[in-house]
């Protein structure tokens, strides 16, 4: 039987059976015992909806490319740039995040995580070496979905007895983002440096929509994840040998509400040392997949707290409110 972990939040650093436990953000370390990093992962998607992994199985190589490529890209002048955008919802976006009005101090580039796709848009995006900037995302991209696999198989062990596989033992979540009609997609975010005295928002409070998100930034710092209990920012530290991994709202359905999805956001600090880039890849289900709790997490004692939709459905209500909304409360059972 797995033990979960406790996350300790009082204390100095330690390590537990191979994973690292900050004071406030869980480290996970993918090579540490199997059952210890379970629970580890089990419990920080329970308690935080959020956990960082190192010694993940993404290639340094593979990471140092496609950061090289959108720095290349976000260096250009703003009239090159606009030729891969505006970003509706793909492409080259800036300051404008979505269509209600929400704004940060970021510009993006906002992909589908589709080979044909990546490699058709690198034309207006890297018109002088498209392949060079196809080739770095699909890599990555490539990556982190592997990366994601991963974590889905451990967090299923997780959901015991065996509650996230069908009777022949398949992933059933996992298979949701390995469907060739996947909606997953990639997102660079890039935050430049600000001359102002005091903090600003880069991109606002949210969660994220799908199931997973893998993300990893460079050296500069900005990223908060909000306490469970609402009163506190907690800032993560920048580490671009870490991924950072946030538990979704699709996941939290899908999880009857075992596990939260993370709200976080970007601050900008001022002067900054250089420009802050995060690279994501958000895990997600075709648009015709119906949600609702596993069935193995529905009983009498615990029912189901949402009722079926699909991604689509879900994907349309996103698009139409602002950021800060709880969005998936508006899925819950009335009953």
């Amino acid at each position: 039987m797995v033990v979960p972990v406790p996350i300790n939040r009082d204390h100095a650093p330690t390590c537990v059976d191979g994973a690292i436990i900050s004071s406030s953000i869980p480290v996970i370390d993918m090579r540490g015992e199997r059952s210890a990093v379970c629970g580890l992962m089990v419990k920080a998607c329970e308690e935080l909806g959020f956990f960082m992994v190192k010694n993940h199985g993404v290639s340094s190589d593979v990471i140092s490319r496609v950061e090289d490529e959108g720095n290349k890209f976000f260096s250009r002048p703003w009239s090159e740039k606009m030729r891969a955008g505006p970003a509706t919802p793909f492409g080259y976006g800036c300051k404008n995040i979505g269509f209600n009005g929400d704004k940060g101090d970021l510009e993006f580039l906002l992909l589908e995580a589709d080979a044909l796709s990546v490699s058709l848009r690198s034309k207006s995006i890297a018109p002088s070496d498209s392949k060079s900037f196809s080739y770095a995302v699909n890599d990555y991209i490539e990556g982190a979905r592997e990366l994601a696999c991963e974590i889905l198989d451990i967090l299923a062990e997780g959901l015991s007895p065996m509650q996230a596989y069908n009777e022949e033992g398949i992933n059933l979540i996992r298979n949701l983002i390995q469907d060739a009609n996947s909606d997953s997609c990639f997102r660079i975010n890039h935050y430049p440096t600000i001359t102002s005295s005091s903090p600003r928002i880069g991109f606002g409070e949210h969660s994220d929509p799908q199931i997973l998100t893998i993300l990893r930034t460079n050296e500069v710092a900005g990223l908060q994840i909000l306490s469970r209990d609402g009163n506190s920012w907690m800032p993560v530290p920048p580490d671009s040998d870490k991924f950072c991994v946030f538990v979704g709202d699709v996941f939290g359905a899908l999880t009857n509400g075992r596990f939260v999805s993370a709200r976080h956001r970007a601050e900008i600090a001022p002067k900054m040392s250089k420009p802050r880039m995060s690279i994501i890849y958000f895990a997600a289900p075709p648009l015709e997949a119906i949600i609702s709790p596993l069935p193995q997490l529905v009983s009498f004692e615990n029912p189901s707290k949402y009722k079926p939709f699909t991604w689509g459905e879900y994907k349309k209500t996103v698009y139409s409110l602002k950021l800060a909304n709880d969005r998936l409360d508006l899925f819950k059972n009335s009953d």
